[in-house]
């Protein structure tokens, strides 16, 4: 088993610290002009609302990822995703994979770009990944990932060695 570390691009640290203190904000000023006598119940879940999403998102962190003989292990905050290798066609390491993708749904960098995206090089894929100078490209038949370990290069490497 190898692990490698999923670091933080910049674009990343600034879209997160960006969109939480927004939502911070949000919900600071939603509640400022009211005393607790004043909200309602629904006006108490809807100030809440930006908080939820920030720890919504939280949970979705790209903390790593973990190469064993026979599948990829990608580790979240509180769970992992875990991909089989055994149809694994290419593994390239390739800086700004993302660039010029549509996202069709997930995380568009609130603490990650997760979910599905698209793009003129890649087609359909899905992405976990954490900054876009550092890309790994994986094809299997009917599917294709990119993430971001910290050394794509290493990583592209290693899964080889399998």
């Amino acid at each position: 088993m190898k692990h490698f570390k999923a670091p933080w691009g910049t674009s990343l640290i600034l879209m997160s610290v960006l969109a939480t203190l927004l939502c911070l904000g949000i919900t600071i000023w939603r509640w400022q002009p009211f005393t607790s006598a004043h909200l309602s119940q629904f006006s108490f879940w809807l100030g809440l609302l930006p908080v939820a999403l920030v720890v919504g998102c939280t949970l979705f962190i790209v903390r790593g990822y973990t190469l064993t003989p026979d599948r990829l292990i990608i580790h979240r905050l509180l769970w992992q995703t875990r991909i089989p290798l055994a149809e694994l066609q290419s593994a390239k390491s390739r800086p700004h994979a993302m660039r010029g993708s549509i996202r069709t749904f997930g995380n568009g960098g609130f603490f990650s770009f997760t979910g599905y995206y698209r793009s003129q090089l890649l087609g359909s894929y899905r992405a976990f990944v954490t900054d876009f100078h550092r890309t790994a490209v994986l094809r299997f038949p009917r599917r294709t990932i990119v993430l971001s370990p910290e050394s794509p290069e290493d990583f592209v490497r290693e899964l080889s060695r399998q």
